[in-house]
């Protein structure tokens, strides 16, 4: 099943903006996960047990090397911009 995840990361340390960004390129590592990134939320897409294995993976890490808070919303489905009804584009 394709699945979408929107995800914001939190990191609760003076480096943040480097923590948000290792993050991000460590996933973008990963094959078959397509990543969109804007100023408020990173979007990921792909099969949903390699979304869900690369985030248990990756949110672990940063975990373990600090804190941090993760956001996300997940959909079952492909929510990119060429899926929705032409009314909302």
């Amino acid at each position: 099943m394709i699945a979408t995840v929107e995800i914001s990361m939190y990191a609760l340390t003076d480096d943040y903006a480097k923590k948000v960004i290792g993050f991000i390129q460590r996933v973008k590592q990963h094959e078959g996960i397509r990543v969109e990134v804007n100023g408020l939320s990173t979007q990921l897409f792909g099969e949903y047990d390699l979304l869900m294995d690369v985030l248990k993976k990756e949110m672990r890490t940063d975990f373990d090397n600090g804190k941090a808070v993760f956001l996300m919303k997940i959909a079952g489905m492909e929510l990119t911009k060429d899926k929705l009804p032409d009314v909302l584009k």
